[in-house]
């Protein structure tokens, strides 16, 4: 047995050199490296709970640190989750030493404040500095019971020293995890720029949502998509325009006109004004190009991973449109590839927990509809179940002339649906703003044609079309 036992703790204490980093104290990775360590434990609830068993505070180098690393630990052991600002804010305030009082808020200030663009490194080196100081600290131990002959004490020792750190994220833990789910920021969401849809979407549309708008060929989508993109740039958020229908050069034109608020086949007369308007940006707005059929969801997470290599995380990403993108997996059923494309976006936006906003046709009946359903989806009616919210957005002949439309809520897993708005729609600005007198009441669908009613496809000019023909065949009789 002690044999064993010996040739037990060689072979732990060569794996032990070999994950062993070359730092033994948290002071030679310096204050920045600290910085980020705390800015980590403070924003980053999943990291938090895997170092937890490993992480001691007498690691950091100073007074104040140590401060923000023991309220921390006891905030996480109480609530589940990292602590707010706010709730830092007031243990701070119950500090008798005004030194360290005010070392603790200057720590805190420097780790919100600081750049934290390699935090993968920072993450994992943190946890093999803790996981190796517990495997030294049971190694150190594991000699004097081995003088006792306490050969199993060791062995349980030494795994339970490896085991630390390792993902302890097994979901949400409803118990546990109250305050976690009712905090601000829980859902992390975008608005669109029509506050009765922010409503329905408890905000807008959240981190891991698929947003459809379905709509009849010219009737207006990818305006809506540039309203959508356009709002949440100027609250600030960081937007990525994927483009597969129109070139990316008119569609930034398309902003342009957003932003001025002037007609897009006018907006080369507006360049100062444009500018002008750019400059109040707060958020920053990239358009890509991709050729139709030929691009897939994986072109698109290539083009994303370079936006966050130059620091250009979207908040947001558009696709115009999803259909035309191309599926890996090639079948005879176009069917088949269009779910599996949609799968794979609906996918994206869960990886990324980023919200992605789409368009898509409705098929021939329901481009001749007043409220289009979620029956009329082109293609496939599993882009529906797939999605988390979707619009339809019916502009017929006459809505084009008046400048009018109805946006009717189709699916929505946040609250209501099956909601009508009738719309103000500038399909030369992309400027679409609901009626305010809607007060989110269905409108009454068409009627079906009878005796007394005239086809719903049918408006003034065909009628007074049949009349002048009945005439003329009147006359020749």
């Amino acid at each position: 047995m002690f044999l064993l036992t010996l040739w037990f703790l060689k072979n732990k204490l060569l794996y032990y050199k070999k994950v062993m980093v070359s730092f033994n104290k948290l002071s030679q990775y310096g204050l920045p490296f600290q910085l980020k360590v705390i800015n980590q434990l403070l924003t980053n609830k999943e990291f938090l709970l895997n170092i937890r068993d490993t992480i001691q505070e007498e690691y950091f180098d100073n007074s104040s640190l140590q401060w923000i690393v023991t309220r921390t630990l006891k905030y996480f052991d109480h609530y589940h989750t990292s602590p707010t600002l706010e709730a830092l804010q007031i243990e701070v305030k119950k500090l008798d030493n005004d030194l360290l009082k005010t070392n603790v808020i200057e720590q805190l200030r420097e780790s919100y404040r600081i750049e934290n663009s390699d935090v993968e490194y920072v993450r994992e080196e943190f946890s093999n500095f803790c996981k190796n100081q517990q495997l030294k600290k049971a190694l150190l131990t594991s000699v004097d019971l081995l003088n006792s002959g306490m050969y199993d004490d060791i062995r349980s020792l030494i795994d339970s020293a490896l085991k630390a750190g390792m993902d302890k994220n097994i979901g949400h833990e409803y118990s546990k995890d109250v305050e976690s789910r009712y905090r601000p920021d829980a859902r992390q969401i975008v608005p669109t720029p029509w506050e009765d849809i922010n409503k329905l979407l408890m905000g807008g549309l959240g981190g891991g949502d698929l947003g459809l708008v379905f709509g009849n060929p010219g009737g207006g989508k990818s305006w809506m998509m540039v309203a959508v993109a356009g709002h949440a740039v100027k609250l600030g958020f960081n937007v990525v325009y994927y483009t597969l229908e129109l070139g990316e050069v008119y569609v930034g034109k398309r902003f342009d006109a957003f932003f001025v608020n002037e007609p897009v086949n006018q907006i080369h007369l507006h360049r100062k004004k444009t500018e002008t308007e750019i400059n109040r940006l707060e958020g920053k707005l990239v358009v890509k190009e991709f050729s139709m059929g030929k691009a897939t969801i994986q072109t698109l997470e290539s083009h994303i991973q370079k936006l966050n290599d130059m620091d250009l995380k979207p908040d947001l990403i558009i696709i115009d449109y999803i259909d035309l993108l191309r599926s890996p997996k090639r079948s005879s059923d176009r069917k088949d590839e269009i779910d599996d494309v949609y799968v794979a976006t609906k996918g994206l936006a869960r990886d990324l927990n980023i919200p992605i906003w789409s368009v898509s046709q409705v098929n021939r009946a329901g481009a001749q509809d007043d409220i289009i359903q979620g029956d009329k989806a082109a293609g496939s009616y599993d882009k529906i179940m797939i999605s988390d919210f979707c619009l339809s957005l019916s502009r017929k002949k006459e809505d084009k002339v008046n400048g009018t439309g109805r946006l009717h809520v189709m699916k929505n897993r946040y609250g209501m649906d099956g909601l009508t708005y009738n719309a103000k729609v500038d399909t030369t600005t992309g400027h679409i703003d609901l009626d305010d007198n809607n007060e989110g009441v269905d409108i009454a669908p068409t009627k079906t044609f009878n005796q007394s009613t005239k086809p719903n496809d049918w408006d003034n000019s065909d009628i007074q079309k049949l009349r002048n023909k009945l005439s003329d065949f009147s006359d020749s009789i």
